[in-house]
């Protein structure tokens, strides 16, 4: 079990086919699931001014709706990121395919929510990386830095605008 912690920590496997982070968040899990399930919630935190930011977000979060994303890069200019939600179970399971416009290959994203005191242990599962290890070394260094933004967020309100 995850301890009250300030900072993500992610793994990647020895095969490289899966990703995981884990983090702390100091609010009740309906409110970490309503930031990552809102699209307007999610296109205020998810992204940093001068490296990458979605501007565009759909979510339809049923089972079987689809979502995307898009937006830009300064590494990669123009991105896009779609799929389809394999589960929706509030505020405890969310997850999705992951289609992205710089990765051959789709994926599967997984979020869990575990009440821990007056908080949440927020786990992320992204699988099927398999054959292409430079993206599962980007993605566990991009989860980190949006499970950061994340706690940011709904700890204290700290949006892309506002972040420093």
């Amino acid at each position: 079990m995850l301890t009250a912690r300030a900072n993500p920590v992610s793994h990647i496997t020895p095969d490289n086919d899966v990703v995981t982070a884990e983090i702390f968040i100091a609010a009740p899990r309906e409110r970490v699931f309503q930031a990552i399930s809102d699209p307007q919630q999610a296109k205020n935190w998810w992204g940093h001014e001068g490296k990458y930011r979605f501007h565009e977000f759909q979510m339809d979060v049923r089972l079987g709706g689809k979502w995307s994303c898009a937006g830009n890069s300064v590494a990669m200019g123009p991105t896009a990121v779609h799929g389809e939600f394999l589960e929706v179970d509030p505020p405890r399971a969310l997850a999705y395919t992951w289609n992205s416009s710089w990765m051959p290959v789709s994926t599967e994203v997984r979020w869990e929510l575990e009440e821990q005191g007056s908080g949440t242990v927020l786990k992320l599962t992204h699988r099927g990386f398999a054959g292409h290890a430079e993206q599962a070394k980007n993605h566990s260094i991009g989860w980190a830095a949006i499970f950061t933004w994340l706690q940011a967020f709904v700890e204290n309100g700290v949006t892309v605008e506002t972040r420093s």
